[in-house]
């Protein structure tokens, strides 16, 4: 038998994975309309539309309007009352609640946070750093990459600990990803990054805010010896030791670091670090687990159809951008307190056949409920 639904009542599963943000609705800040005309999307309108537009794989901004003028569930859950025209839902996305979404983000991956268990924790808090770019299109200039080509570029921190991004930050394609190093990476936190952040200007300022890293380097690298640790026999480490880095004069560090050398598989790691608290063999494993932000951006790219453009400026593109980052933590939420585990395809598309199975068993509730109420209301119907 179906559940006996109200009429304008959500589908389990969508209430249940939407429910952090509905917590969050009375604090999240207003969002105003900036002339007399009243808005046509509210900010839970346009944040609703962006998660179904990655729940649902969406490919387009055009595929997302049909689908929320023509599918039950859209127009039952996700889309406003009065319906949403083209022009309005666009000029949403590209002009306004960039403020509402990133205190969405960052409320939701504090929520995250709190309910994941940590896989590392005796190694502290890990976040790896790593960019990856957005093809665009010519028009998008602010996204500048090349005379035939624009790009744009998220550069992210990702909490290794509990496979969750915790920080973005959306540039054109040509900018140098190290910089944005000191804005993604908070005090006390250990970021890992590949050979493209080595700089040992950066080394010595990293150090200085008390922010530690573990960066691979380039294996051209200079180094003048201080002081060596030994290296345990049959360990995959080789070298580990006290190095200023960079040539003397030139682009020295100021500060110390640690300078640790294994293999992998007759391959040659060159690590350089400010833990000088791990085991060198803890650190080479802190560097393995870097590629865990590769396998994230795959995964989110391929299952939520991130990178399928909608908006072309920089404002609607980061809208974009925040809403399937917020996509995944719903996802990561939802999976840990429903099966204690993290995000898989698996459970995504579990997911989506519940949502649609429990919108049809609404659907047959409520012509049943309609059928009974109109017997009610004819005595000529109620005696048959």
């Amino acid at each position: 038998m179906p559940r006996s639904f109200g009429p304008n009542q959500e589908p389990p599963s969508f209430e249940d994975l939407f429910k952090p943000i509905d917590t969050l609705t009375p604090s999240i800040p207003c969002l105003e309309s900036r002339g007399h005309r009243p808005l046509q999307m509210e900010f839970i309108d346009q944040l609703k539309a962006l998660v179904a537009f990655h729940l649902e794989e969406h490919k387009s901004g055009r595929d997302l309007l049909q689908f929320l003028e023509e599918d039950d569930f859209a127009k039952r859950v996700i889309a406003p009352r009065q319906g949403i025209k083209k022009s309005s839902f666009f000029e949403a996305i590209n002009s306004r609640g960039l403020e509402q979404m990133f205190y969405v983000f960052k409320q939701l991956q504090a929520q995250a946070a709190t309910i994941i268990p940590k896989a590392h924790a005796d190694l502290g808090e890990l976040i790896a750093i790593d960019g990856s770019y957005i093809e665009t299109v010519l028009s998008m200039h602010w996204a500048d990459y090349s005379d035939q080509k624009t790009k744009a570029k998220v550069h992210m921190a990702f909490d290794l600990n509990r496979s969750i991004p915790s920080r973005i930050v959306l540039t054109d394609g040509k900018v140098d990803e190290r910089p944005y190093v000191t804005e993604l990476l908070s005090r006390d936190q250990t970021g890992v990054m590949d050979r493209n952040y080595q700089s040992y200007k950066n080394f010595d300022q990293w150090q200085a805010e008390g922010k530690h890293f573990v960066c691979r380097l380039r294996i051209d690298h200079r180094k003048t010896e201080i002081s060596c640790n030994p290296v345990a026999e049959g360990s995959i480490v080789f070298y580990d030791a006290v190095v200023l880095l960079g040539a003397k004069g030139v682009n020295q560090t100021k500060k110390q670091v640690r300078l640790i050398g294994y293999r992998v598989d007759h391959k040659k790691y060159w690590v350089a670090t400010d833990r000088f608290d791990l085991s060198a063999e803890q650190i080479a494993a802190i560097y393995k687990e870097r590629w865990e932000i590769e396998k994230f951006f795959a995964w989110w790219k391929r299952h939520l159809k991130v990178y399928h453009i909608i908006a072309r400026s920089r404002y609607g593109l980061t809208m974009q951008i925040l809403a399937g980052l917020i996509t995944y933590l719903l996802l990561a939420i939802y999976c840990q307190n429903h099966f204690g585990e993290g995000v898989s395809i698996k459970r995504v598309r579990q997911l989506r056949i519940q949502i649609r199975n429990e919108l049809q068993g609404i659907k047959i509730a409520g012509k049943n409920f309609q059928n009974f109420k109109e017997q009610e209301a004819s005595p000529d119907l109620a005696k048959t």
